[in-house]
This record gives structure tokens, sequence and C-alpha cells, in this order.
């Protein structure tokens, strides 16, 4: 089978909770690698009686990451969706940092630094 390789690099970042092409790039190109903690992808959290699922959650930093795609997050009406989700978590202790695509595929060292500046933060707080 041709492309075997790319085929089983698909299927293992699927399995490691990748749900968009966006999520893919950020796994290979910003969120893997020293410094970085293992995230739990898609991980499910019960907040009141809704259940959300976060695109990638430091456990112990109570940080949830967001990559929002390019062109899922333009209308306002989703806009708010977000913003009323982000809230929600906050009750729980849950900080919502978000990417856009753009950012995220532009200067992912600069993404990089930021979120293990923000882990490092919530990790060092009393």
């Amino acid at each position: 089978m041709t492309d075997r390789t790319a085929v089983r690099g698909l299927v293992d970042r699927l399995a490691a909770g990748c749900r968009s092409p966006l999520e893919v790039w950020g796994h290979d190109h910003v969120y893997t690698g020293p410094g970085m903690p293992r995230f739990t992808r898609q991980a499910r959290v019960r907040v009141g009686a809704r259940t959300i699922y976060l695109d990638m959650f430091a456990e112990a930093e109570r940080v949830n990451i967001e990559l929002d795609g390019a062109t899922s997050h333009g209308d306002p009406a989703e806009r708010e969706i977000d913003l009323r989700r982000d809230a929600l978590l906050a009750t729980a202790g849950i900080l919502v940092v978000r990417f856009s695509h753009r950012r995220l595929t532009t200067d992912p060292a600069k993404v990089r630094q930021e979120t293990l500046a923000i882990l490092a933060n919530r990790h060092d707080r009393p």
C-alpha cells in the first residue's frame, strides 16, 4: 500500500484524540515535545447538567486549549456560544485559551511559547 506511513500517522493522531485537521496540525507542530504536558484530547467534563468536550485539557493546570478553525468561528452566534461555554467552564475553575487557525499556523513558535507560559503560571499558583 502506498503512503502506508502517512495513513498510520493519521490513525495514530486520531487515536490520540485529534478530531480536526487543525488539531492534527497543532499536535504535530505545537503541542507535543519538550515541556508540553500530556494533554487529554476531547476530555469530557461535566459542569452542572452539561457535558462539554474540551479540545486539549491540561488537567493539573486546569487549562483547556481550544483550536478555533478558520471558518467555524466567524459567525457572531457561534462566538456567543463559545463565550457562554467558556464562562460555564470558568465556574468549574477551568481556564479556556483559544488560538485561531491563523495564529496557530502562521506563528506556531509564539503559540507554543504562550501556551507554556500560561501552563507554568497556572501550575505555580497557590
